[in-house]
């Protein structure tokens, strides 16, 4: 690796698509990347949002494009990401973060209720890897964004999440050691902590200061900037020869 930091997180001249891209975390990463010089297709189900972040990316400057997908939906998967490929000329970067959080208490989750959540948070991710890698060259890169929860706990019944999120780090790991050596794409997880987005606007009244707070290092919830700026890294130059890892951004919740 050679460069100076200002070319090293540089993204220039690539092409990246992120998933979830109508709101949170998925915004975020959409506009760090191309911040940082990336074109960025949004994909998403909700249209009208996914075309306010484009907006908002061109405000700024960038490239964007917004591709409405389904990625539960293989066939939804290949379209987006042959459309991506057409109108960005090429794909480089690919950050899976299409998900949905439930709290529903094991003895009463129907099968339908936790295949929902693992069909999108981990099959979702699969579909769109799979189809990514078919069309990027070697020295791309695949951020998943798991979750803090894959690694430990908080109070709240969340089976098919953790499960689901837990499962993106095997996924990594495995994608990693397949395409690193025979494709040249660095696989990646991020397992962002609390982040303060509209999936945790709606836990109860004092569960934060009295469950989730304490746990806290650094005392307070990550923004979503905080998280996406991890992933600029990863998909930077920067991170050339880091693969099959996950890179944990938790204020130091995980180690207390």
């Amino acid at each position: 690796m050679s460069g100076t930091p200002e070319t090293l997180f540089r993204l220039d001249g690539r092409a990246a698509i992120v998933t979830g891209a109508s709101s949170g975390l998925g915004v975020a990463f959409a506009r760090q990347l191309a911040a940082a010089g990336a074109r960025v297709a949004v994909v998403a189900r909700r249209t009208a949002l996914l075309e306010r972040t484009v907006a908002d990316i061109e405000k700024d400057g960038g490239t964007a494009l917004a591709v409405t997908a389904d990625v539960r939906d293989p066939g939804q998967c290949r379209a987006a990401v042959a459309r991506a490929h057409d109108r960005l000329e090429g794909l480089d970067i690919l950050v899976n973060n299409a998900g949905v959080a439930t709290a529903v208490p094991a003895v009463r989750e129907t099968p339908d209720e936790f295949r929902a959540v693992v069909d999108l948070n981990l099959c979702g991710a699969y579909w769109m890897a799979q189809a990514s890698a078919a069309v990027m060259p070697s020295g791309s890169s695949i951020i998943n964004i798991s979750s803090v929860l894959a690694l430990t706990t908080a109070a709240l019944p969340q089976a098919a999440y953790t499960a689901s999120k837990a499962a993106l780090l095997g996924l990594t790991r495995d994608l990693a050691q397949q395409w690193g050596p025979r494709r040249g794409i660095r696989v990646n997880a991020i397992a962002p902590g609390f982040v303060q987005t509209e999936m945790t606007d709606g836990y109860r009244p004092g569960y934060v200061e009295t469950v989730i707070t304490p746990r806290i290092l650094l005392g307070r919830f990550g923004s979503a900037g905080e998280i996406a700026s991890v992933g600029v890294w990863l998909a930077s130059p920067a991170a050339g020869y880091v693969t099959g890892q996950t890179i944990v951004v938790d204020g130091g919740m995980t180690i207390t």
